[in-house]
């Protein structure tokens, strides 16, 4: 039996190293536009490997957008940009049914939401009823127009965009559209070498912002199936398990946060911790996962599904506080 699984498991890495080819080539071909945000490029590789949206919260100017249009250039699929205003209308989103008064009928226009990459760019500045439109297509991968339901295209990711400072105009987004999204990045300062290499690179009045395409859709789909079968070791499971327990129970894993955490995450969490652990692995050229792997991930896919409490809030503890004592306490296998 050990020959057996030696043999799976030579044969798993053979294709994690076939499957990857492309991985070095995208990053290349971003770093050649986006200075820096290396975090960034990577959660967002993570997310197109697992099928999952990716909310970005930064402040502006840190090329967030300019970061998701590069990739989107890198990858032969297609791209859309929604600009997020006050006076959007779901079905500016996902299209809506236009009468003929000639033939008397109903026919069905699409919106831009059916395409590959979807930048939501300042998601917050819409009302809730035009970012719950996007629930059913984030979930379902599916947009239901008058009785008619239409699958979108394959792949399908979500890639928005948020400032945290400016709340005057903006609306916050609804637990239940937070949950879907895979992971919830910080987007950061650069540092300072970085920043002179912008200044070198950017400030002109026609920066050259042109990238090729390195990889198609179909090999992000041979590659999200071998990141399925990334192999995960029980304890390494049982330790995924552990970490969103202790959300939801801090005192199960003798945690000293009585009283800070207003809800803890959902399953969704675990399945999606899971999922990126094993991404992360692939892009390291790993055909399994490792407790690292869990925790070097593990803020992106927690801190959007964490409540703290009102006297957390008070004692300026914040969500990323209780998952650093979170990732401290539980016992590493």
């Amino acid at each position: 039996m050990s020959i057996e699984l030696s043999k799976s498991t030579s044969e798993l890495s053979r294709q994690v190293e076939e499957t990857r080819h492309w991985v070095e080539p995208l990053v290349n071909e971003v770093s050649r536009v986006v200075v820096g945000q290396k975090v960034l490029v990577h959660r967002l590789l993570v997310g197109l490997l697992c099928n999952g949206h990716v909310l970005l919260e930064g402040v502006p100017g840190l090329a967030k957008t300019l970061t998701v249009r590069t990739l989107a250039s890198s990858i032969r699929t297609g791209f859309q940009r929604l600009q997020f205003t006050p006076d959007l209308l779901p079905a500016d989103l996902v299209g809506t049914l236009i009468y003929n008064p000639r033939d008397g009928v109903f026919t069905t226009k699409l919106g831009p939401v059916f395409s590959n990459l979807i930048l939501a760019d300042e998601i917050n500045r819409a009302p809730a009823k035009v970012q719950s439109a996007l629930l059913e297509a984030m979930q379902e991968r599916q947009v239901t127009i008058g009785d008619q339901t239409y699958p979108l295209p394959d792949p399908f990711l979500v890639l928005a965009t948020q400032n945290p400072i400016e709340q005057e105009g903006t609306y916050q987004l609804p637990e239940a559209q937070l949950d879907r999204f895979m992971l919830k990045v910080h987007v950061g300062y650069p540092t300072r070498e970085e920043e002179r290499s912008i200044l070198d690179a950017m400030a002109t009045s026609a920066p050259r912002l042109s990238v090729e395409a390195v990889v198609g859709p179909e090999d992000i789909i041979r590659a999200r199936g071998v990141v399925n079968d990334i192999y995960v070791d029980d304890r390494v499971k049982d330790y995924i398990v552990n970490i969103v327990w202790a959300t939801r129970d801090p005192a199960s894993a003798r945690l000293p946060l009585d009283g800070m955490i207003r809800y803890g995450a959902s399953p969704r969490a675990t399945i999606f911790l899971t999922l990126a652990a094993k991404a992360n692995a692939f892009i390291a050229g790993r055909s399994y996962v490792t407790p690292q792997d869990v925790k070097s991930i593990g803020t992106d896919v927690l801190r959007h599904r964490i409540g703290i409490s009102y006297e957390a809030e008070a004692e300026s503890i914040t969500t990323e506080n209780v998952i650093e004592q979170i990732f401290a306490g539980v016992p590493v296998p």
